[in-house]
């Protein structure tokens, strides 16, 4: 099979398979929604992520998305199959995804593995919700992933409307304005954005910290150094 005959095939292939993957309004509306407490009626907000595969000379981009099944995290199915689409080593790749939760822990390291083992590959990640995010095994996932190259950011309004564009099924008209409902979101995700700056902050005082420690300076007060970024 020729070169040109093989990637028409691999294009087809892969806008058939898009085609299948969109979401509905209605989960967009319900597992993207970023408010602090679900009202009712209650529902459980389930992890999603969709993702978006991109050459670096510009191809049509690959989608999908994938959300959690029994033991095995959305982040690792994404892994999986991404290392499954057999890309080639010699290209350059930017992933974008977007998650309805931020990873925990044990995905955090296994997306830095991930990465790590292909230098072909670019990944960023942006989150509607942050996970567990008042603890600190969770907040150190987080510093991991942006400490390892993986920049993690909150969806904000371009993030938004990017996946309600591109991952969602529009044939069916949705029962709300979705001008309103991107709007809605991403006024929420401002509190969302400044937690999370807050939780990068701590890192870097942090460092700070021991950096002064290993010159023998003494440690640094708690005035001056974290009540600034709480």
């Amino acid at each position: 099979m020729t070169g040109a005959i093989w990637n028409f095939v691999h294009s087809a292939l892969m806008n058939f398979l898009n085609a299948m993957a969109l979401l509905t309004a209605e989960t967009f509306s319900l597992q993207f929604n970023n408010k602090r407490c679900v009202s009712k009626p209650y529902y459980p907000r389930k992890a999603l992520l969709c993702y978006q595969l991109t050459r670096q000379n510009g191809s049509t981009p690959t989608r999908g998305y994938l959300k959690n099944k029994k033991k095995h995290h959305a982040e690792i199915r994404f892994i999986k199959k991404i290392e499954s689409m057999g890309l080639d080593k010699t290209q350059c790749y930017q992933v974008t995804c977007y998650l309805t939760w931020s990873p925990c822990p044990s995905c955090a390291g296994e997306l830095v593995d991930f990465i790590q083992a292909h230098h072909h590959l670019t990944l960023r990640i942006f989150a509607s919700r942050l996970y567990y995010h008042w603890l600190g095994h969770y907040q150190e996932g987080l510093l991991l992933l942006c400490g390892s190259q993986v920049p993690v950011e909150v969806m904000g309004l371009r993030e938004f409307t990017d996946c309600w564009e591109n991952f969602v099924d529009h044939e069916e008209p949705p029962s709300f304005n979705p001008s309103e409902k991107l709007e809605e979101l991403d006024k929420n995700s401002r509190a969302i954005k400044r937690r999370l700056e807050r939780i990068k902050q701590s890192r870097s005082v942090d460092v700070l910290e021991n950096g002064l420690r290993s010159l023998q300076l003494g440690p640094v007060t708690p005035s001056s150094s974290r009540c600034n970024s709480r």
